[in-house]
């Protein structure tokens, strides 16, 4: 049996295998969640002056240390404070040491988005004129190198522990519950629960290197260490070991107590049983869904319930599928897995395929957004190959089920002629009763001592008349001798009655197309299953296509705005954070000109506190200066029209060029300040 089993399971090692290089080799970097989507000063620009604070904003909140972010001088010296601050909703700000000089300046930013993954990244802006700089800006993103794969390693590790965990305990319970008593269905679930622990506590060491420094050192950081553990997903990972201790109990009692108890006692325990595992596979579940994608982004307090139900169906049916396949070839010969196991596991599987296509869509189309992202995006891309393999595993799973299908139809006949033949339904899908028959086993016992005797002499005529004749002559038997030849014959017979037994049932076996054949296709679905895992598993890893597409248009549209281009109509709005000290004195200034061009155009002035939330100013003062042509300060004075809004119509831009656009706020008496912006206009 070893040796039939021995290619197959080599083939579904080598998928294993080959997944986890796709995944570990192809992933990178860890893909950002958090986009950056805007600064102050923008990338590329050239100011006039020196600003007083860089200012970072995100698609989404991120947390942030002291050096999260920093401002680099040409020489590559830091200029910032070292403490960022959330100054409004998404952005965060970091103050500047004052007199900044003339030059290139590097702004480089770490941080942890929401949904758990690091981001990091750099760029450049210039005060006075560009010059040239020390410091590289490339090879500035976490979560790539070493720790970065056994960070995935473990990730993936932590999703098979759960799937074979949850999976196979219901498998057991819900569709074979003989299969407790099953020493391989029992190591298979037991392995589960010490994969997904191992690998959380793996995670948990591994978790401040990765959004940290990425070196290997920092692994066994007990400060780091510390530090994680008062983040989110710290608490996650906390709460997961927890949840396994309570798991631990329900195996223990699974496989332990449950078997002993007579069919009342088992109708009861099978329903306390459900009932508590269901509770703690779906807590395992919530330390995923608290912490990942689901978390953070459009409506979490739906999104994190559908991902708990999304993973437990995934756990159902690849985690049955992995039992099923452990307890076809590894059960037992008087212990098969019935038909009538088979045919439940359809039913339950059949019911996860439904909860993980409602789901799916669900997230898809959150995490998406749009048909295009579908294609133009890599999570889009994972996406569409995970749909595949599971239409492929549906297909193979459609092949399993007519494979049981027919073995339910030959099950009587199946059983009439395994007690004729004298021989049981061997390792596989039971057939009848599916157990070796007490006469089959006695009579090819006897055939083959028969067999045995004679290759040993033992049968040959004359062989009796030698001994009694040497008896006679007077010669004492040696008894202790004769017991000791008696023990090792019987032994060696044995050996070979065993031997041929199992020799014979796998010829049977391998013999009976349908059981063959179910074997086979729920291998192909494993298989299958191993590489879906894994592109699972990247994904979860892969910034979201809508998060993706909405910074790419932020991008182009802030890029937009720092040139003077604007939109397609022309717009032009420049966001200029401001402090003016005292009472109210922070806050942002928002300038739209519209259509932005020669001639007149239409000014519109917004003031913001930091939260984003709109307030009125004493004053508020615009001046236009373009200084290659010597033109300016050409003075707007706005007319104040709502809270925080104020606008004035007619405003003339002489000529095309780079203007300086300086707005003076003033927040009480004493209190003001002026920030400006350069914008091509025209």
């Amino acid at each position: 049996m070893t040796q039939a089993i021995a290619p197959r399971a080599r083939t579904l090692v080598l998928l294993l295998l080959a997944a986890l290089a796709a995944l570990l080799l192809g992933a990178g970097p860890a893909a950002a969640h958090a986009a950056l989507t805007g600064s102050d000063p923008a990338q590329g620009t050239v100011v006039d002056t020196a600003p007083t604070q860089v200012s970072l904003t995100f698609s989404e909140k991120v947390a942030t240390t002291d050096g999260s972010l920093r401002v680099l001088d040409p020489k590559g010296k830091r200029v910032d404070t070292g403490k960022p601050a959330n100054v409004s909703g998404t952005t965060y700000a970091v103050q500047l040491h004052a007199g900044l000089p003339d030059g290139t300046y590097t702004v480089t930013y770490q941080v942890v988005s929401e949904d758990s993954h690091p981001v990091s990244g750099a760029y450049t802006f210039s005060i006075g004129a560009p010059s040239p700089t020390s410091v590289a800006v490339s090879g500035q993103e976490v979560g790539g190198g070493v720790v970065g794969g056994l960070y995935g390693f473990g990730r993936y590790l932590s999703y098979a522990g759960y799937i074979v965990l949850v999976g196979g305990a219901a498998f057991v319970l819900a569709c074979w519950p003989r299969g407790t008593s099953v020493r391989a269905v029992q190591r298979l679930v037991v392995s589960g629960w010490l994969a997904l622990t191992a690998a959380t506590l793996f995670l948990l060491l591994l978790r401040g290197s990765y959004t940290g420094s990425g070196k290997v050192a920092d692994i066994f950081d007990l400060n780091l260490l510390g530090d994680v553990l008062q983040t989110k997903t710290g608490a996650a990972l906390v709460s997961r070991l927890l949840l396994l201790a309570a798991a631990a109990l329900f195996i223990a009692v699974l496989f332990g107590a449950y078997d002993k108890r007579d069919d009342e006692e088992k109708r009861d325990l099978t329903f306390g049983l459900a009932i508590g595992g269901t509770v703690v596979a779906a807590g395992l579940a919530a330390s995923w869904a608290m912490a990942e994608h689901a978390s953070t982004g459009l409506q979490p307090g739906i999104a994190m319930p559908v991902d708990v139900l999304h993973l437990l169906a995934v756990a159902t049916w690849l985690g049955g599928l992995a039992t099923l396949l452990v307890a076809l070839y590894r059960a037992p010969a008087d212990q098969p897995v019935e038909a009538t196991a088979v045919r439940r596991f359809s039913t339950v599987a059949f019911g996860s395929v439904v909860a993980l296509v409602a789901t799916g869509t669900y997230q898809s189309w959150r995490q998406l957004g749009s048909w295009s992202a579908f294609t133009d995006t890599r999570y889009g891309q994972l996406l569409l190959v995970k749909i595949g393999l599971v239409a492929l595993l549906v297909g193979a799973a459609s092949i399993s089920r007519r494979w049981t299908g027919r073995l339910a139809g030959t099950g009587a006949a199946g059983a009439r002629a395994s007690v004729a033949a004298g021989v049981g339904a061997g390792v596989g899908v039971g057939v009848g009763t599916g157990k070796i028959s007490s006469a089959g086993s006695g009579g090819a016992g006897k055939g083959a001592g028969t067999e045995a005797a004679k290759k040993q002499g033992t049968g040959k005529p004359g062989a009796g008349k030698q001994g009694t004749a040497k008896q006679g002559a007077g010669e004492e038997p040696d008894d202790a001798g004769a017991g000791a030849v008696g023990t090792e014959r019987a032994a060696q017979l044995a050996r070979q009655r065993a031997a041929e037994d199992a020799a014979r049932q796998k010829r049977l076996r391998d013999a009976d197309p349908h059981r063959f054949g179910l074997r086979r296709s729920v291998l192909a679905e494993a298989g299958v299953a191993v590489v879906l895992l894994a592109v699972t598993t990247a994904l979860t890893s892969t910034e979201p296509g809508r998060t993706e597409q909405d910074a790419k248009a932020a991008t182009a549209a802030s890029s937009s705005s720092s040139s003077g281009t604007g939109s397609s109509s022309g717009a032009l709005t420049l966001d200029m954070p401001f402090d003016a000290g005292g009472t109210n004195g922070k806050g942002v200034v928002s300038v739209d000109l519209d259509p932005a061009r020669t001639g007149g155009n239409e000014m519109h002035v917004y003031v913001t506190r930091p939260n984003g939330r709109a307030f009125d100013v004493p004053e508020v003062k615009v001046a236009l200066t373009l200084e290659s042509k010597g033109i300016g300060p050409l003075p707007v004075a706005p007319d104040h029209v709502t809270t925080g809004h104020w606008s004035a119509s007619g405003v003339q831009i002489p000529l095309a060029g780079e203007w300086k656009i300086a707005v003076t706020v003033r927040t009480s008496d004493i209190d003001q300040v002026t920030v400006s912006k350069n914008a091509q206009i025209g």
